[in-house]
């Protein structure tokens, strides 16, 4: 089977937009995971807005530790991208091939991208892991990657896979969302133009819709994400220079009485406010980036296979 050069140009503007987008807000989601994290007794707690992160790193001189991570991170976020946006494209474009509809469904969107989002968290799931763990540990005392990922069994590189799994329900409601939503705008945009409809949206356009599905996608799932960030966060007392313990096995039923005893109901919504800030951002970011790069990417990736396909030629000629 060829290579599908049109989910592959999906899957590169993607994972270039994800690359970006994260480089651009990452100080943003240090703040906001550390913040996370933290599940401690109202009173006793060490943050008790976000800004708090940021004052702390900027008092002790270490604003430059609020990257800490970021290559991990990158890693992670340029993986994961890639194969989502490979994975959606192709298993769309194969719906439509073997159904032959010409527009695909809500229902069947939402399980075309469940199914790339699970795919993507098993892939992905040691960087995910060990991402959290650096940019939760103390400032100036976060771990490379080799050295996070080898701190515990093998297992523990795997700690909040089964919510990864089930937050694969936030991406896909994210790009159903923004799917049904760019599609009955372009249809908006024919209808106007006479039957003539433009390929690609706005960069404005692009960043609005990309706001409002991560929105509605995080409000549905953010107690499940303030789960995971706690079970994944590193242990208070490492501070990366001295021999710790083994890790205490984090599991999800603890994670839930500890929130609900320390903070109680709301306290699955801490954080909310700087989630929908970071993730919207990111999430318009990326859209709108790959709505602007992917007809370029497209070209380029014609240009090498064409390339490749001439000089392949050449070599037989010879």
């Amino acid at each position: 089977m060829g290579v599908d050069i049109e989910s592959l140009s999906e899957a590169t503007s993607g994972a270039i937009g994800s690359l970006l987008s994260t480089t651009i807000l990452y100080p943003l989601d240090t703040c906001k995971t550390k913040y996370q994290a933290e599940v401690r007794a109202h009173g006793q707690q060490k943050y008790r807005k976000l800004s708090d992160v940021l004052w702390e790193a900027m008092s002790n001189g270490q604003v430059l530790s609020l990257y800490q991570g970021l290559g991990t991170k990158n890693l992670q976020s340029f993986i994961s991208q890639f194969v989502y946006f490979y994975g959606y494209s192709y298993f769309k474009r194969l719906y439509l091939k073997r159904s032959g509809n010409k527009s695909i469904g809500t229902k069947a969107n939402l399980i075309i991208a469940a199914t790339a989002g699970a795919c993507t968290a098993i892939i992905t799931q040691p960087l995910d892991t060990a991402s959290s763990r650096m940019q939760t540990s103390a400032f100036g005392k976060s771990k490379g990657l080799w050295k996070t990922l080898t701190e515990g069994t093998w297992s523990d590189a795997f700690d909040g896979l089964g919510i990864s799994l089930l937050l694969t329900s936030n991406p896909a409601i994210q790009y159903t969302v923004f799917d049904q939503l760019k599609r009955r705008m372009l249809k908006g945009k024919q209808n106007k133009a006479g039957g003539t409809s433009p390929q690609a949206l706005s960069a404005f356009v692009a960043f609005v819709l990309g706001a409002v599905s991560k929105s509605i996608a995080t409000v549905l799932t953010y107690p499940a994400i303030r789960c995971k960030v706690t079970i994944q966060a590193a242990d208070p007392n490492e501070n990366g220079t001295e021999k710790t313990q083994p890790r205490s096995r984090k599991t999800l039923a603890g994670v839930v009485c500890a929130i609900w005893k320390r903070e109680g109901v709301l306290g699955f919504y801490k954080g909310l406010h700087a989630q929908i800030l970071k993730t919207v951002l990111s999430s318009a970011l990326l859209l709108m980036i790959k709505e602007k790069i992917a007809a370029t990417t497209w070209v380029l990736i014609l240009a090498i296979r064409r390339y490749l396909f001439l000089t392949r030629g050449r070599l037989k000629s010879a």
